[in-house]
């Protein structure tokens, strides 16, 4: 029953924090209330989950280190509802509840009373979870990056005044432009939120985890230059073809680890 209960709290955990991220970048206030029900279902399903542990130890479950952090996340999620609907601090949610997501991860693969089969199901469906956000990432960016070509296309045939039907089969500039921005909005999260599951069960599962490997570098690398893509976008307010050339470029970068450096790595393979 706890095990259901926490798989779907995790996925809809991970709903939240890429609606929290589009309502930090854009101040959408559809997707702020969208994200603050998604974890508000969050913190139902925890709390059941919580109070099923009560009933099955017959204690408070905090004394071991995997109950200590999943009643840490839990505390850090109730304060985040609490501020959001009080104080209306939305950036302290959005990164509160990246952190508390983090511990829930951690969480999972701290050695606890569950049998070791429950244990080693919850691993194997996380590490889904990773390569399932992983790659959604990566769908994502690729679309933004077509979106950003037709862009660079449109502008430099505008440019020349070369009116024609090819021209007018495109998008509008505008369009385009904003296509590539939300596509690389539900990018970032994604990628995020896969890495931290990503290394969280590679320290566990591998015995020789190194942060120098190759894979790892360039996932961290890939996710630092979108992440200076929204820095231009939208603190510099970078705009036009400046910001479509860079956004180009990022997915050149996350081709060249996806195909170069996943054959250097160490550890990397898909049946993990």
């Amino acid at each position: 029953m706890v095990a259901p209960l926490y798989e779907l709290s995790i996925l809809l955990y991970i709903a939240s924090i890429l609606f929290y991220f589009i309502d930090f970048l854009q101040q959408n206030r559809k997707a702020n209330e969208t994200a603050f029900w998604l974890l508000s279902a969050v913190w139902l399903l925890q709390t059941l989950t919580f109070a099923f542990r009560i009933v099955e130890t017959k204690r408070f479950p905090i004394l071991t280190m995997s109950e200590g952090l999943y009643f840490y996340a839990w505390l850090l999620i109730t304060l985040s509802l609490v501020i959001n609907r009080l104080l209306r601090v939305d950036f302290i949610v959005f990164f509160t509840n990246v952190l508390a997501f983090f511990i829930l991860a951690i969480h999972t693969f701290v050695p606890s009373s569950q049998s070791p089969a429950v244990a080693e199901r919850l691993v194997s469906e996380l590490l889904i979870i990773h390569i399932t956000l992983a790659l959604g990432a990566y769908a994502a960016f690729t679309l933004s990056f077509l979106f950003s070509v037709l862009y660079v296309l449109q502008y430099s045939l505008l440019k020349k005044k070369k009116w024609g039907a090819r021209l007018w089969r495109m998008a509008d500039l505008s369009k385009l432009d904003f296509l590539s921005h939300v596509l690389n909005l539900l990018g970032l999260p994604m990628l995020l939120l896969g890495l931290i599951l990503g290394v969280i069960w590679a320290y566990i599962q591998i015995d020789h985890f190194h942060w120098y490997d190759a894979k790892v570098l360039g996932s961290f690398v890939v996710l630092l230059v979108y992440g200076v893509y929204f820095y231009k976008r939208v603190v510099r307010q970078m705009q036009g073809k400046a910001i479509a050339l860079w956004n180009i470029g990022s997915f050149l970068f996350l081709l060249v680890n996806f195909f170069l450096f996943d054959s250097l790595s160490k550890f990397h393979f898909w049946y993990a």
